[in-house]
């Protein structure tokens, strides 16, 4: 009889250590990829592949849901926000850094704070670039800012929303150019992108995966780029700098990020699938063809590159200072 019972007690200790380790292993269900803006933009065009992409590696779906809104601060602050159990994750854009410097600047409370979100990996960087309406009479730098300084604030552009990333850089270019222009501000960069398609606005500061087809269609020209160099896919486009233009650089940036709290173990779950991810042959060809280059960094790498471009958007922020939010 104590036999029996020792065995049925070593039975029942075994289910419950099975149990409790298949309760333990990450991921064991869906993962939510939280994309703060609309379909169409570079949050969206970069975050469905990559989720695709990783989700070969953890044998688990991630499963990308465009919370968008206020220029991308309601998802980031759903992220922020989010349980830390490795079930939901951000693709984040470089306006992720500029929400709490703007509502510092307001002295109010901000949705989110920046160490609330830690780095999983870097996926893509690029400048933005320049473009405008065809029926635009101007094809150069030079020709943009002179049309604009004779008519102040009647070239309008869009937005992905107020103080988003779209804004700040063209913020970047006013101020150093001295010019006036009209900003209309929409709920991502695909309404912001047609909009301009639309004539509904003039000029856009446009990720280049986001552009490009309408560039090469006609639909769209290209001015110039905010980087510090020429782009591989638009080499005839001169950088701002080139051009003579000060502190005019900026780069749009896609992250995979996660809530402050998430365990290491998750994390590095995460961190190993997006590393493996960035050389899946299906992600690297869709990457290609939006002509966007993959600039992996894991989280160390990351977070130096991170800790570097929010100091610099601050200190942008922060001398553009208050514009009206409405």
């Amino acid at each position: 009889m104590i036999a029996i019972t020792r065995i049925l007690s070593a039975v029942v200790l075994a289910l419950v250590a099975y149990t409790a380790a298949g309760q333990d292993a990450y991921p064991n269900r869906p993962i939510t990829m939280i994309v703060p803006f609309p379909p169409g933009g570079v949050a969206d065009l970069t975050g469905r592949p990559i989720a695709a992409a990783m989700e070969k590696v953890i044998k688990q779906p991630i499963a990308p849901v465009n919370r968008s809104g206020a220029g991308g601060m309601v998802g980031y602050a759903a992220a922020a926000n989010a349980k830390p159990d490795g079930y939901t994750i951000l693709i984040a854009l470089s306006s992720v850094s500029i929400f709490p410097e703007v509502d510092a600047i307001f002295g109010r409370k901000s949705a989110y704070t920046m160490d609330q979100l830690v780095p999983i990996a870097l996926i893509s960087a690029d400048p933005t670039i320049l473009v405008v309406h065809p029926s635009m009479p101007v094809k150069s730098a030079k020709e943009f800012v002179a049309l604009a300084r004779k008519n102040p604030n009647e070239i309008a552009f869009s937005s992905s929303g107020v103080y988003g990333t779209l804004h700040v850089a063209m913020e970047m270019l006013v101020h150093s150019a001295n010019i006036k222009l009209r900003h209309v501000p929409f709920a991502g960069g695909g309404p912001a992108i047609t909009a301009l398609l639309g004539g509904h606005v003039q000029a856009l500061s446009s990720g280049p995966a986001a552009a490009i087809a309408y560039l090469r269609s006609g639909k769209l020209r290209a001015i110039a780029n905010w980087g510090d160099k020429r782009l591989a896919s638009l080499p005839e486009l001169p950088t701002f700098k080139e051009l003579g233009f000060k502190d005019v650089e900026f780069y749009i940036w896609a992250g995979l990020v996660a809530p402050r709290g998430t365990p290491e173990a998750a994390i590095k779950t995460l961190r190993d699938a997006a590393r493996k991810g960035v050389e899946d042959s299906e992600f690297k060809t869709i990457m290609a063809k939006l002509e966007t280059p993959i600039n992996y960094l894991d989280a160390p790498q990351f977070q130096q590159f991170w800790d570097r471009d929010a100091k610099r958007l601050a200190l942008t922020v922060k001398r553009v200072g208050k514009v009206d939010e409405k």
